[in-house]
């Protein structure tokens, strides 16, 4: 990461702009401080201290209202009716977890996994995504009885220990094991897909030689399908499908994190049929529950017989039935609603419109999307990357009250992903937003 992406690290909130802030959110904030570490952060200059959630807005302490284009978790929506009538009704009745025979996450699993086709045809439900990373490594290297892991270069893969292994965003220093290699992500800005994808296959085999110098034979490849914490380099078709082949050459295995870009958000089901690749594990989290505690790993049933066969393996609450209420009411808005489909829909409308914008000699070096996710390379006058600029028009968005958020290698990629809610009415809200922070 680059001094400039580290300064810039999630747009974290400036200490010096506290006197902008009213008086009891300066005082909160010192709380929180105390209270909870120095590890957290919070987003912006001037943090917005939201109570409430409805649809894709979020509204502050003074009531104001604020478009919500950054968050993936509430993918059907905040507050969704629907979510809150089915857990609010199963809270009621029953949660435990899968260690009693029961209906209900077997139904899901079946549901789930119908859904994804391409041989994964079973589900192992845990509670985050990171847990779901962690158990996805381990079923790899128990499978090929081997340690070494490949991952992108400013990935972002979870905060367990094996997951925050391969996720060299987290910052310089977060330690990255030997047992791991780093390869650049695709540059789409500056190469073609099919010069990127044949770039990328050959990383792969340069970064097992690597690993085998250094003990290590590769258990997997595991890549974000969109690879969105590198800079959403993930949006044209069968960029990933030459490196899936090139890890499968050297007897590893290849999984698709589908943390992101699953349940909709590129305009299909998931991101890694457009990339021609048939993963050989899956995992998912985040949307899967629309914020309630539920992930995933889905796998093709030798991985997982072989897995299960020689280790005892539970997650206490993983699968459990309130969470799994939750999920089925996030796949039955997705389905009667139309989301899916409409992401595609509206995230190319929305996509010509940014391009436009970038056209407009903004300081945009590129636009990329799928579905509805986006992100727009912000470049000074020399066409360098520029994370203060980045910076700068998150933080005068957040004044004009759309919320978005900047990742990439170097920190000025804006990232623009609402929730699948998000309707052609909201589109003028945040373009309009958009123009007149990077007029600014």
């Amino acid at each position: 990461m680059t001094a400039a992406a580290s300064r810039h690290m999630a747009n974290s909130f400036d200490p010096a702009r506290a006197a902008s802030l009213p008086p009891a959110d300066v005082k909160l904030i010192a709380r929180r401080d105390r209270a909870m570490g120095a590890a957290y952060r919070l987003f912006y200059d001037r943090p917005v201290h939201v109570v409430r959630g409805e649809g894709v807005w979020l509204y502050d302490t003074d009531g104001d209202a604020y478009l919500d284009a950054y968050n993936n978790v509430p993918v059907v929506g905040h507050a969704n009716p629907v979510v809150q009538q089915r857990v609010a009704a199963q809270l009621g009745v029953l949660n435990t977890h899968t260690r009693y025979l029961g209906d209900d996450v077997v139904a899901y699993a079946e549901r789930v996994t119908g859904l994804l086709g391409h041989g994964l045809e079973q589900a192992v439900f845990v509670c985050t995504g990171s847990e779901a990373v962690d158990l996805a490594l381990r079923v790899a290297r128990h499978v090929t009885g081997r340690r070494g892991v490949i991952a992108t270069s400013h990935a972002y893969h979870g905060t367990t220990a094996a997951a925050a292994a391969i996720s060299p965003s987290l910052g310089p220093n977060n330690p990255i094991p030997d047992e791991v290699e780093l390869i650049a992500a695709p540059d789409l800005a500056s190469e073609s897909p099919a010069e990127a994808a044949a770039a990328l296959a050959s990383r792969v085999t340069s970064a097992v030689a690597a690993l085998r110098a250094r003990g290590h034979d590769p258990a997997a490849l595991i890549i974000d399908s969109v690879l969105s914490s590198d800079g959403l380099q993930g949006t044209e078709a069968n960029v990933l499908r030459e490196a899936a082949a090139a890890i499968r050459a050297h007897g590893g295995l290849y999984i698709a994190d589908e943390v992101q870009s699953g349940f909709g958000r590129t305009g299909a089901w998931w991101g890694f049929p457009s990339q021609g690749v048939e993963p050989d594990l899956v995992v998912a989290g985040k949307p899967m529950g629309n914020g309630m505690p539920l992930a995933a790993v889905f796998a093709r049933p030798e991985h997982f017989d072989r897995f299960g066969a020689d280790m005892r393996f539970f997650n206490t609450f993983g699968g459990n039935q309130v969470s799994v209420a939750a999920g089925q009411a996030v796949l039955d808005e997705l389905t009667e609603r139309g989301l899916v489909e409409r992401a595609g829909v509206l995230g190319a409308s929305v996509l010509n419109e940014l391009r436009g914008i970038a056209a407009a000699g903004n300081g945009v070096g590129a636009v990329r999307g799928s579905g509805l996710f986006f992100a727009l390379e912000v470049v000074d006058d020399a066409g360098r990357p520029d994370a203060a600029r980045a910076s700068a028009v998150v933080n005068r968005m957040r004044d004009a009250r759309v919320l978005i958020s900047a990742s990439g290698r170097d920190a000025n990629v804006l990232k623009i992903r609402p929730p699948l809610v998000f309707a052609e009415e909201h589109a003028p809200i945040l373009l309009d937003a958009l123009a007149g922070a990077l007029h600014h």
